[in-house]
């Protein structure tokens, strides 16, 4: 019996009574293969299909399975599953576990999902983009079309509050799980001694620690694979007799990772090593120690550069929790943290949801394909960032996906129920108005998957190909996964037996109609090392021989902002690229300022994005390209560079006081924005200047100035004067400048009888009164002049008076004549 049992007819009458559902369970509670077996018998089923999403294909494979075997059945039958390479469903089926993007095609296909009574999802604390938007469709389903439709949101460590509100209170219900005690161990990465240490050998030593210490199976959580090859390198020579290790991650052919995630034999022991693919769904059994190196692999998506890069980071608070977990399924365990207890304190609380980091340009053509041009259209428990949103609406209209309105195009839903990522889609069905339909499917299925041949093969997509058409024996290659890649890629042919026009593969033309942004021209004069379209750099291994071509298109990188690692590609070259992208290439004049010539040089340049395909010297530049010129090398060299006046800075920085006060009405005059708007203030007063000195001789002030109309060129004049007239009757330049200005710098003396700070824009900007001695050295500041007079003057006074005996210091300031000079003088 799991923990979960108990609460099963609970959660039976609750969803008599309630539509939606939300579950929360500790991991090992028995969620996953309990509760849609338990939801079979229950009348509002109707004979309909249950339906569970699962974030991993393993964790899909290894829970129909497990299920199917509970029935004495194989999976198929009554409990089937569907992957995006792997099906098992009959007409039979009644549960489906389906991994992400498969509910999402169904839904799209059956907005009302007739075939289902109740959708579940699995392990949603995890996050994923897919269980978000699925969350998001179903939701909008089950409110618009099937007010009959179960939902049940099943969830580990995940704060449900938010999530229960997201989901008009929907009941939460709660199994408190039957987890087994387990010691926690503290074990950082030992201070430096010669070369500093390395975490895989102190993993190492860890788990040779607990085989010689402990009992039982040892799992333990490592960033990568990479690692997980160091590390296996490490301990295999001295396994003691009875152990097995076992790898255990994406990349691993299917057999196994099964077999990672059984049992060790009888009176045998096991070591697991894993990335977080082991931390939900998957019960590996016989696990009785856990040694967490405290690090996860994760993608981030970076909206300017469009790339995705994998970062290795600290895990949460909760994924820690989880792996902690897998110590104390069957009896009391013991885990290895190998961090700091203080270091614990500091983990976030939950890891990012994936919407927040990842490429959103499928979410965005899966919601046109909805009917939703903007994500505020749905529900979300975190909305889309606008940047990523923005960057994925700009490249699906790149590729005619989206109209100019945010609408789908006939061209993007063909794209979307190809169900591979929009980039791809928009390739194979060029592909094959190119005559190109096998190549482009096989490089689809390709890009779609891992790497088929991994690390130290090459980056060159052609050798991929090269397999799947059997040019190309790859050893120890997965025959099951080239397999299912074939399926994959027959099933995005438009027809069955469909053949390329030629055996050309010509991999980097259509690689470079789904990767526009990342076509790479190889830097003058150094091999290996490239400019992509996007404006970055990238560069290959050194040995790579596709470093030889000139012209690359890069499918896979590291996204490293300085100068990605190249990690897929395949070569091209210019003339296929002019041809095929010819309305993307741009020509234009341009300018640019030449320090070494004192003088404006102007070329007219055809590029691709960022990189230069061809250029002309211009030798008569126009009045207008020498204004481009002057306002590039403005931008290059920096606002510093411009004819500043003490006027000019003072004016400038009352217009930000106003922007502070009313952040709406007033522009923006700080550095980046004046760069940014050099066009629109700056440009109307070059007209007639030919060079750099004639620059140096605009009225800058008349210049920024234009930014405002004349009402607030009135309201500055009022609310932020230049000057404040003081009791002697002098005017005072203020000082808006100065650090927590406005300040007021004036002599003590002189500001006698002054009871209150001056308050500018209405009395809504005080300001700082710098109060000096006669010899204009500071004595004190403050921004509360009546404060002063009470509580500083007399010590002030105390101090200066036999510093200064000539000049008044009166026991009253504030019914004192003020002074500018001496006592004698009375100036």
């Amino acid at each position: 019996m799991l923990p979960i049992d108990t609460l099963l007819p609970d959660l039976r009458a609750t969803l008599e009574a309630h539509t939606t559902v939300l579950l929360q369970a500790p991991p090992g509670a028995g969620k996953t293969t309990r509760v849609p077996l338990a939801l079979l018998g229950c009348d509002w089923r109707d004979d309909r299909r249950i339906l569970m999403l699962e974030p991993r294909r393993i964790a899909a494979r290894a829970a129909a399975r497990f299920m199917a075997g509970q029935l004495g059945e194989k999976p198929g039958e009554t409990v089937g599953y569907r992957t995006r390479l792997d099906t098992k469903v009959s007409a039979r089926t009644r549960i489906e576990v389906v991994t992400e993007g498969i509910l999402t095609r169904l839904i799209q296909q059956d907005p009302a999902l007739e075939d289902y009574a109740a959708i579940l999802f699995d392990e949603f604390h995890e996050r994923s983009l897919q269980a978000d938007l699925g969350l998001a469709l179903v939701r909008e389903s089950q409110q618009a079309l099937r007010d009959d439709l179960r939902v049940v949101v099943m969830s580990a460590t995940l704060d449900t509050a938010p999530l229960a509100q997201l989901l008009d209170d929907a009941p939460v219900l709660t199994s408190e799980g039957q987890a087994y005690p387990v010691d926690v161990h503290y074990r950082p990465l030992p201070p430096a001694s010669g070369r500093p240490p390395r975490m895989v050998d102190h993993v190492a030593a860890i788990i040779r620690e607990a085989l010689d210490t402990e009992m039982g199976s040892i799992l333990t959580f490592l960033p990568g694979a990479g690692e997980i090859r160091q590390v296996e390198r490490l301990i295999r020579p001295q396994l003691p007799p009875g152990t097995h290790l076992t790898p255990l991650y994406g990349n691993l052919k299917g057999e196994e990772q099964d077999r990672a995630i059984q049992p060790a034999p009888e009176g045998e022991r096991k070591i697991v090593l894993a990335t977080a693919i082991a931390e939900t769904s998957l019960t590996i059994e016989g696990v009785r120690v856990v040694i967490d190196a405290g690090q996860a692999r994760r993608a981030v998506f970076d909206p300017n550069s469009g790339m995705t890069r994998l970062i290795t980071g600290r895990v949460s608070q909760a994924a820690a929790e989880q792996r902690k977990g897998r110590a104390g399924r069957v009896e009391p365990g013991v885990c290895y943290r190998l961090w700091s207890e203080s270091e614990q304190q500091g983990l976030p609380a939950f890891t990012p949801p994936e919407i927040l980091e990842a490429d959103l340009a499928p979410l965005a053509l899966e919601l046109a394909q909805w009917g939703a041009r903007d994500p505020g259209d749905l529900e979300w428990l975190d909305p889309p960032p606008a940047a990523h949103w923005a960057q994925a609406v700009d490249l699906l209209q790149w590729l005619d996906l989206l109209d100019s309105d945010g609408a789908i195009t006939d061209h993007g839903r063909r794209a979307r129920d190809l169900g591979i990522h929009p980039r791809l889609a928009h390739m194979v069905l060029k592909g094959r108005e190119l005559g190109y339909p096998q190549t482009a499917a096989r490089l689809a299925a390709l890009l779609g998957d891992r790497d088929l041949l991994g690390p130290g093969v090459g980056a060159d997509l052609t050798h991929r190909l090269q397999v799947l058409t059997g040019e190309y024996r790859a050893p120890n290659l997965d025959r099951a996964r080239l397999d299912a890649l074939k399926r994959a890629a027959d099933r995005l042919l438009p027809e069955k037996g469909a053949r390329d026009v030629d055996n050309s593969l010509p991999a980097g033309r259509l690689l470079a109609l789904a990767y526009p942004d990342r076509i790479a021209l190889r830097r003058s004069g150094d091999a290996n090392r490239y400019q992509l379209s996007n404006g970055r750099g990238a560069r290959l291994n050194d040995e790579d021989a596709l470093g030889r071509d000139d012209w690359l298109v890069a499918a896979d990188l590291d996204g490293q902002a300085r100068e990605a690692r190249i990690f897929l590609a395949a070569a091209t070259d210019r003339a296929t690229l002019e041809t095929d992208l010819a309305t993307h290439i741009e020509t234009a004049d341009e300018a640019r300022w030449d320090d070494a010539r004192g003088t404006v040089i102007a070329r007219r340049v055809k590029r691709l994005g960022a990189l230069v395909l061809e250029q002309k010297p211009l030798p008569d530049p126009s009045p207008e390209q020498i204004q481009l010129g002057l306002l590039t090398a403005v931008r290059e060299k920096g606002l510093d560079s411009l004819p500043w006046t003490e006027a000019a800075r003072q004016w400038r920085a009352r217009v930000q006081h106003m922007k502070a006060l009313e952040p709406d009405a007033w522009p923006d005059t700080a550095d980046t924005a004046l760069l940014n708007t050099l066009d629109q203030w700056l440009a109307p007063f070059l007209a007639g200047v030919r060079n750099w000195k004639g620059l140096q001789q605009i009225n800058l002030i008349d210049a920024l100035q234009s930014q405002l109309d004349y009402t607030q060129q009135q309201t500055l004049k009022r609310d932020l004067p230049t000057a404040l007239e003081i009791p002697t009757g002098q005017q005072i330049r203020l000082d808006y400048t100065a650090e927590n200005g406005p300040v007021l710098a004036a002599k003590l003396q002189a500001l006698f009888g002054w009871t209150d700070t001056p308050k500018l824009a209405n009395g809504r900007l005080p300001v700082v009164i710098h109060l000096l001695s006669p010899a204009q050295r500071s004595l004190a500041v403050t921004a509360d002049l009546a404060n002063f007079w009470r509580e500083v003057y007399p010590q002030v006074r105390k101090e200066q008076r036999g510093r200064y005996p000539k000049h008044p210091w009166p026991e009253d300031p504030l019914t004192a004549e003020a002074k500018m000079g001496t006592k004698k003088s009375g100036k």
